[in-house]
């Protein structure tokens, strides 16, 4: 990250004027060189007298070299359009962020297929529960998760990605470094210890209303395919999924009760022609992957997260605490797998919630 990164993120033209600036230039340096007449070319068919005066108007050297040590020492790193590492799913519209802001690793972006699961914040038991089942099924086939860390789904989303050992990413609405809502704070951790979260947003920046379906566009944009959950008429998920389907994406819905305020909304995406999740055989057959079966998919998930856990156990005793800092494993899991390696005679729990491997003098 450098001051220009976040110059270029203040600047007030849209994302379409940006990407084609950035596609004109090699840097968000030449970009400025270019506003401050250091280059005296002409870019565009029409006068363009108006992008350098804003260009210059963003300007504020002391400012800006303030917000870039507060977000260097934060962690706080950036990517821009031009850039290797940017999402590449991303770079297919006119639209897309210049800059993205992130923490964690964003490179696994890159690597796997995306899924977005979504839905209402105001969700019922039976929006959750399938949240639930849906992220962690698909995180173990090794599919990453894309969501928002909004209340209610999003959220069930991201913690079962999570408890799992998978990838999940969040897209902010507000600054990275701003966590909303506050009681996400964990999850947020959990999530920049194995996964990524992201935002277009200058870091500082609340979460305004008008930030989130401006958010929504890089949930559909970052994925492959999306699925609402539940959703009522007026919910923002509908959004996204319009979203997703300019943009060529899949939607896959989940059908609800036709006596539910939160399911009316995914029953019409389901009547425009989204696809209805009914089992997972159907839905990887849809999305076009293999689905590894619960035997396959508990030797080979399983055995790596036992693998893990006793990597880090040694003859020296080791505390609970010490190995879910170390793991990032949901703690009602640890447990259960600290307790199956036992039985398999691996490790041994002794005084005080310590562990050490069988044959340690201790």
């Amino acid at each position: 990250m450098n001051i220009f990164d976040l110059w270029f993120c203040s600047v007030k033209l849209s994302n379409r004027i940006k990407i084609e600036l950035m596609k004109k230039f090699n840097s968000i340096e030449d970009i400025w060189n270019y506003g401050f007449d250091v280059d005296k070319r002409s870019l565009f068919d029409y006068d363009d007298k108006k992008i350098k005066c804003c260009l210059k108007k963003a300007w504020d050297k002391i400012e800006f070299e303030s917000l870039l040590k507060k977000t260097l020492n934060q962690g706080i790193e950036t990517v821009n359009f031009n850039e290797d590492k940017y999402p590449r799913e991303l770079k297919n519209y006119d639209y897309s962020p210049s800059i993205l802001f992130y923490k964690g690793d964003i490179s696994k972006l890159n690597e796997k297929y995306n899924v977005a699961i979504i839905g209402s914040r105001d969700c019922s038991v039976y929006g959750k529960n399938s949240a639930n089942l849906i992220s962690k099924e698909l995180s173990v086939n090794n599919i990453n998760i894309i969501s928002g860390m909004a209340r209610g789904i999003d959220t069930c989303a991201h913690k079962a990605c999570l408890e799992t050992g998978g990838y999940t990413c969040a897209i902010l609405g507000s600054g990275i470094d701003v966590i909303y809502p506050r009681e996400n704070k964990k999850i947020y951790d959990m999530i920049l210890n194995i996964g990524c979260i992201i935002s277009e947003f200058l870091p500082g920046t609340k979460p305004f209303n008008y930030n989130f379906p401006v958010r929504n566009r890089v949930i559909s944009g970052l994925s492959n395919t999306i699925i609402v959950v539940e959703a009522g008429e007026s919910s923002g998920s509908l959004i996204t999924a319009n979203l997703a389907v300019e943009q060529g994406k899949e939607v896959v819905a989940l059908p609800g009760s036709i006596f539910s305020n939160q399911s009316k909304g995914t029953n019409k995406l389901i009547k425009d022609g989204a696809y209805p999740f009914t089992d997972f055989e159907d839905l990887f057959a849809f999305l076009g992957i293999k689905h590894i079966g619960n035997s396959e998919k508990n030797i080979s998930r399983l055995e790596g997260i036992k693998k893990k856990i006793s990597d880090i156990i040694s003859d020296t005793p080791i505390h609970i605490d010490d190995i879910f800092a170390r793991t990032n494993i949901d703690i009602k899991r640890l447990y259960e797998l600290l307790f199956e390696l036992q039985l398999e005679n691996v490790v041994i729990c002794i005084s005080g919630n310590y562990y050490v491997k069988v044959g340690s003098t201790v």
